[in-house]
């Protein structure tokens, strides 16, 4: 347990941190669980250590920022986000805790994690690749493939979350998450022959645990999503998200109680049952965070003052948050979301898309864009600049 003191530091900063390593923690749980990983494992319970020294500077900073009522009031809505991601990080710490009981997944889960919305998977960088040498800032490696290296693992070290100033060397062993079509290009990038490993095959009939191991996948992408939608909200003051995000944990607690009918459904069928608790612990981990988004919501629900502050934490994270309209000029007016490749293009995940008075959450790659559409998507400050310039505007990215 690490000794908690005080420091100077500002309540943004606390904040941008939290949201940054909370949301880093989900994607190290997931890659734990894909890759059979205890070294990444280990990182998120490091990593939870660092959460509990941030919480604690939160609360320290609330208390002494809170002199008026109208103060404290706004201070309570944080604290709520601050708490919310504390509750998204001990849930990612959960999970890690399983693959260092050795407690088993079925091996039809980790063939399906990469068929997720977005994907994680692993590359070696190879002595030819334009990778070695080269920092990922210098070829914009997001941004470019709609990939985000989230770890690289150079000989028995680790470096996890890098950052554009990190050099990749040839034998680097890199984790990478994002949409499916970038990864042959980040592939061919390491310099792997025919991009990334192949998929898995398909063959054989849908059975019940087919049906549990495809349920957690729409449970990790459903909750995945609630989290992106629920900072929207409150960054655009927005209570139709809002609803969304409740609408969401609603649908997830439906799931839940289908999928522990198909795990026991399955159990009838197997010998080793050990293998479908690690899908138990998962449908709760998914649900957590669901159920984490939902408290953030709730600030705006109930009509709490929700100060400038946050503008700049969501901003100033690692992965920025942004809305801006599709313009009659834009070449993406007309083609669907397939087409024009958003994620590979510019590295930026569309999150909603509101057209008129309807919202389009979690569009699909049929979704086709219309002149005046706006479009939320998540991403690097790169890529928002990319697809600022891809809905036809010319002037620099607003804040607002």
């Amino acid at each position: 347990m690490m000794d908690l003191e005080y420091q100077p530091i500002s309540f943004k900063d606390v904040l941008i941190e939290m949201k940054d390593i909370s949301e880093l923690m989900i994607d190290l749980a997931y890659s734990a669980i894909l890759f059979e990983s205890k070294e990444i494992a280990l990182e998120v319970i490091n990593l939870e250590e660092r959460m509990n020294g941030l919480v604690y500077q939160a609360r320290v900073q609330s208390i002494l920022g809170g002199r008026r009522l109208e103060e404290a009031e706004a201070m309570s809505g944080m604290l709520q986000v601050v708490e919310a991601a504390e509750r998204i990080a001990n849930s990612a710490s959960d999970m890690a805790k399983l693959i260092l009981k050795d407690i088993k997944f079925p091996a039809k889960l980790k063939r399906a994690l990469p068929e997720a919305e977005e994907i994680v998977t692993r590359l070696i960088v190879s002595q030819s690749s334009e990778l070695a040498g080269r920092t990922l800032g210098d070829l914009k490696v997001q941004s470019t493939t709609g990939m985000q290296v989230i770890a690289i693992r150079r000989g028995k070290t680790w470096i996890y979350d890098p950052d554009k100033n990190t050099r990749v060397e040839a034998g680097d062993i890199l984790i990478a998450r994002g949409p499916e079509a970038g990864e042959d290009i980040i592939g061919r990038m390491a310099g792997m022959v025919g991009g990334a490993a192949g998929e898995p095959s398909r063959a054989g009939e849908v059975d019940d645990l087919d049906r549990a191991v495809q349920l957690i996948i729409e449970m990790k992408n459903l909750s995945e999503l609630s989290v992106g939608l629920a900072y929207t909200s409150l960054l655009f003051n927005n209570k139709e998200v809002a609803h969304e995000v409740v609408s969401l944990d609603s649908r997830l607690d439906d799931m839940r109680y289908d999928l522990d009918l198909w795990i026991l459904e399955a159990a009838r069928k197997i010998d080793d049952v050990r293998h479908l608790r690690g899908l138990l612990y998962m449908s709760a981990f998914t649900q957590a965070i669901s159920d984490a988004a939902h408290s953030i919501v709730d600030v705006l629900l109930r009509d709490i003052e929700i100060p400038p502050l946050f503008k700049k934490i969501v901003r100033g994270s690692d992965e920025i948050i942004t809305r801006m309209r599709v313009e009659p000029s834009s070449p993406l007016v007309g083609r669907t979301l397939k087409e024009a490749s958003l994620g590979t293009v510019t590295g930026m995940v569309v999150l909603a898309i509101k057209r008129g008075n309807r919202w389009i959450y979690r569009p699909g790659k049929r979704v086709r864009l219309e002149s005046g559409d706006i479009i939320i998507a998540k991403g690097r400050r790169d890529g928002e600049c990319r697809l600022y310039e891809l809905t036809g505007h010319t002037a620099e990215v607003s804040e607002d």
